[in-house]
């Protein structure tokens, strides 16, 4: 009699390459730290021709300034107004005058019409701050190439990327800050957030609670 067939059960986790998600900071397999920075945009071709080469001078400035490497993210998605939607309806139906009702139905047809004929997206933007396992120390470059895994133990990884990476992100804000844009790094639940919506694209619901990574950042698929 064969033995019976056991169904692998696996996970798409296994290949993300982050380790973990701690301390507001991402830490991949590899040993490198991730500092991530969510900033607001601007309307260039809104700008008069004086502001557009004061915001040219300015963004040259920043670059300038940098002695380190960043990274430039750009995430675009369809626009989800379904929760919009949902409070004309509801404010629709509470309503008992009936011209504003109509009227609020109207507004609910024109909003549902315009962002399917004009795909609205919604965009943000992201600045990365990496911190490289090679400084840590010489001593991390064997593990690091024959790739087994992490050079030293994760919590004095976060702890020497923090100190290295804290005062690139506050030199980066300041900079930002010159160009009229708002940043801010984002926290370990809006970290977790975003590498869910990447890995799980289309997924409705998002994870309650990741916190020590009770649940995977990529649902499991059962083979």
């Amino acid at each position: 009699m064969s033995e019976p067939i056991t169904p692998i059960r696996a996970s798409t986790q296994e290949f993300t390459e982050i380790e973990d998600i701690k301390n507001n900071l991402v830490i991949t397999t590899k040993g490198a730290v991730m500092l991530i920075i969510e900033t607001t945009a601007v309307n260039f071709g809104l700008l008069s021709e004086k502001e557009q080469e004061a915001l040219i001078f300015a963004y040259s400035g920043l670059l300038n300034s940098l002695s380190f490497p960043i990274q430039l993210y750009l995430r675009s998605k369809h626009k989800d107004i379904t929760g919009y939607l949902r409070q004309l309806e509801a404010a629709q139906n509470k309503q008992t005058d009936p011209v504003l009702a109509e009227r609020i139905k109207r507004y609910r047809e024109f909003v549902t019409s315009t962002v399917k004929e004009k795909n609205v997206l919604d965009k943000k933007f992201y600045i990365v701050i990496p911190f490289s396992p090679l400084e840590l120390g010489t001593k991390s470059l064997p593990n690091v190439m024959t790739k087994k895994g992490l050079p030293f133990p994760k919590d004095q990884i976060l702890q020497h990327a923090e100190t290295v990476l804290t005062p690139k992100r506050d030199h980066l804000l300041s900079q930002l800050g010159r160009l009229g844009l708002k940043g801010y790094q984002l926290s370990t639940q809006k970290l977790i957030d975003l590498f869910y919506d990447i890995f799980n694209q289309g997924a409705v619901a998002k994870p309650k609670d990741m916190e020590g990574n009770t649940t995977p950042l990529v649902n499991k698929q059962p083979w």
